[in-house]
């Protein structure tokens, strides 16, 4: 799997990049992950509701080709996008989530902290307040799109919505749990745990 570390990148053309290597690939293009930090921007997943922006705001507001409601981007935000080939992998959509909550806990577990799934919300959460969030697309048999961990940001644009749909979820970062590493070094951590539950897989020939 090729790792591209892209920086801080603005959404819209990391998003259209994502769509055209998918459009593109074929059996024998490796998977990808890329690794990035975004400027601040809300995503509306595809069959998400606007009423769940609460109020105007400065902030860009996209809509998305992903599943699931408006969430937030921002720097000092952690965010992994998967490009990979699922029929190759033999992995089911479900799969791929459960695998990408598991990466996510075991990174926040080395900061001696218990963070959760919870039931019919995808993502990961401590003491039920969201840490982390999934959303992804399938074309193909071929996923992009991925996950965004809070880490050490401005969490007050999130107040600004529902996040992922739901009224009064709190969104919560590691920092506000003592955590002293930074994006650049929690994005290493959650890099090795990715790497552990998706292993490469090589392409057909």
């Amino acid at each position: 799997m090729i790792v591209r570390h892209l920086g801080v990148a603005p959404y819209e053309p990391t998003w259209h990049a994502m769509q055209a290597f998918t459009a593109s690939r074929d059996a024998t293009t490796p998977d990808e992950l890329w690794l990035v930090q975004h400027p601040p921007v809300y995503t509306l997943g595809q069959a998400g509701k606007p009423e769940h922006l609460l109020h105007a705001t400065e902030i860009p507001l996209v809509k998305i080709d992903r599943g699931g409601q408006i969430t937030y981007h921002g720097p000092g935000q952690v965010v992994a996008y998967l490009l990979l080939d699922l029929h190759r992998r033999r992995l089911k959509v479900r799969e791929m989530v459960q695998l990408l909550e598991q990466a996510l806990i075991d990174c926040i577990a080395d900061y001696g902290l218990d963070a959760r799934r919870k039931d019919g919300a995808p993502g990961v959460y401590i003491d039920g307040d969201k840490v982390a969030a999934l959303g992804l697309r399938v074309r193909n048999g071929c996923s992009y799109h991925g996950l965004s961990l809070n880490v050490d940001m401005d969490l007050t644009p999130f107040t600004w919505i529902n996040p992922c749909g739901y009224s009064g979820l709190k969104t919560i970062q590691l920092k506000d749990f003592g955590v002293t590493e930074g994006p650049d070094e929690v994005t290493e951590r959650l890099l090795g745990h990715l790497q552990r539950h998706f292993p490469d897989v090589p392409p057909t020939a």
